[in-house]
């Protein structure tokens, strides 16, 4: 299987310094992966990287908690689309949505999907924190608001995806948008399992073992 066409190399760590995001890039150039997914900072580095190649670049907005203000978000994923990102993945209002507050959230992935325009928006669920039915209902939400994908978690949850959270976040949208899987992902054996349950993108920080077979 092309795992590398799945994968978005991922480096979310706090700590991550220009020479790791070269090491990211080079590894993603090396191995032909789908992107490579850091902070905003990282953008302009990023992208002068990868500019002759085909790698995109994916950013992350409300990340990792996804409480800050709407305006905030629409703003952050303004100014990444300016830098030149492909791709955002952006983490809903977990806590409008324990309230209940469904309009609210599916207004501010509307508003975020509009200004990403014609570039792919990701809406990060975190599962963990999620019963059955609100991971239905938000991955729904997400149909709804124009997003292109829905996507298990952050990496800094309680835990990462799940095979059943892909399994009811695929009986919620069908083929009207796609998934993402991220967190815990790292080895080739879990990764095809992910793909056989319809998942199209991978987000994993161990993209390098994945595609080289290694555990």
């Amino acid at each position: 299987m092309h795992f590398e066409n799945f994968i978005d190399h991922s480096l979310l760590k706090p700590t991550a310094t220009d020479k790791d995001i070269i090491q990211l890039c080079t590894e993603a150039l090396h191995y032909n992966f789908y992107g490579v997914c850091i902070h905003g900072c990282h953008i302009a580095l990023a992208k002068n990287l990868l500019k002759d190649s085909k790698v995109r670049v994916v950013s992350v907005v409300g990340f990792p908690l996804g409480a800050m203000s709407t305006k905030a978000k629409v703003n952050e994923a303004m100014d990444y689309i300016e830098l030149g990102t492909n791709e955002l993945d952006m983490v809903l209002n977990i806590g409008w949505l324990r309230s209940g507050n469904y309009l609210a959230v599916q207004e501010e992935i509307r508003q975020v999907k509009e200004v990403v325009g014609n570039n792919v928006l990701k809406v990060i669920l975190e599962t963990c924190y999620l019963t059955d039915t609100e991971i239905i209902t938000t991955s729904k939400i997400a149909v709804g608001a124009k997003a292109d994908f829905v996507k298990t978690s952050t990496g800094f949850g309680s835990r990462g995806a799940s095979f059943e959270d892909v399994v009811l976040m695929k009986k919620a949208v069908g083929n009207k948008i796609k998934i993402k899987a991220s967190g815990g992902i790292k080895d080739a054996v879990t990764a095809k399992n992910y793909i056989d349950l319809g998942v199209a993108r991978i987000g994993t920080s161990s993209g390098v073992a994945i595609v080289t077979n290694q555990n």
